[in-house]
């Protein structure tokens, strides 16, 4: 699979779970700025702190810009570190609804 291609299903997959806390605790982002606004929100929903936010919005300048600008700007490096970031998140948020809201997990 092409390098650029998996580093955007990596920051998609923590896109949507940024996206799915936010709407667990009853919020949405605006259209407007959407997915840095998303990465935002992910210190206030699932309390990360700083260094995992400024992170994951680096990946959403560098997804814009082989997205919208120029192809082949990522590396096997940096499509792995957005992968490692996409399973710290996962974890994160499974956590997190556990703990927060458990009523959402289903339990079959």
């Amino acid at each position: 699979m092409d390098v650029d291609w998996r580093l955007h299903i990596a920051y998609n997959a923590a896109l949507q779970l940024a996206t799915a806390a936010l709407a667990a605790c009853g919020y949405r982002a605006t259209r407007e700025s959407h997915h840095y606004r998303v990465i935002q929100s992910l210190a206030h929903t699932l309390g990360a702190d700083n260094d995992l936010v400024q992170e994951l919005d680096q990946f959403r300048r560098k997804r814009n810009l082989g997205a919208y600008e120029r192809a082949e700007l990522v590396s096997d490096a940096e499509a792995e570190e957005m992968y490692a970031l996409a399973l710290r998140l996962r974890e994160m948020f499974l956590a997190w609804l556990q703990e927060e809201h458990p009523e959402l997990l289903k339990t079959d």
